[in-house]
């Protein structure tokens, strides 16, 4: 685990895949063809914290929903890229506009889409429920599971690598 914890103090960006990680991948479909995700509130919470600390939030995925838009809006996170089929070039462009090395990024991902943005960010994060080849190239596997508490768990590694977990919980216990 330390290693992983070295890696994650150098982490200045986290980009989360959506189905399978900010939701436990299941994607109900409504009669008229609407498209509904749930979302993990202690994730989003998460994913508050990560950002109050100074850390870049990031959605890349391979689908486009407007439901992806509204909880990023509610989360704070401007960096979305949808309809993102290959995920390599959205995560050149945030690199980009980061002005960031790749080394730098975390990306939390739960399926071979995801592998390319893996195999170049420098912590590559996936869900028990990833397949065999992502997990082995994964640093890290989270103990929960996507859309039920792997996001918060992911973002708390992190601000525990970098000293700034104790920080974002303090609020709570004045």
């Amino acid at each position: 685990m330390q290693h992983i914890l070295e890696r994650a103090k150098k982490i200045r960006a986290v980009v989360f895949d959506v189905d399978g990680v900010l939701t436990d991948g299941t994607l109900y479909l409504t009669d008229s063809g609407e498209e509904i995700k749930a979302f993990n509130s202690q994730d989003g919470h998460g994913i508050k914290m990560l950002k109050a600390s100074g850390v870049n939030i990031a959605i890349i995925t391979g689908r486009q929903s407007r439901c992806v838009d509204l909880k990023a809006k509610d989360w704070g996170v401007t960096l979305v890229y949808q309809g993102a089929k290959d995920k390599l070039p959205a995560f050149e462009a945030l690199l980009k506009k980061l002005e960031l090395d790749a080394s730098a990024c975390a990306y939390v991902g739960d399926d071979l889409i995801d592998l390319p943005v893996m195999l170049r960010c420098g912590l590559a994060i996936c869900v028990p429920a990833a397949p065999a080849l992502v997990k082995r190239h994964a640093h890290y596997v989270t103990c929960l599971e996507g859309g039920r508490g792997a996001v918060r768990e992911t973002c708390e590694m992190i601000m525990q690598a970098q000293d700034t977990l104790d920080t974002q919980l303090a609020m709570y216990l004045k």
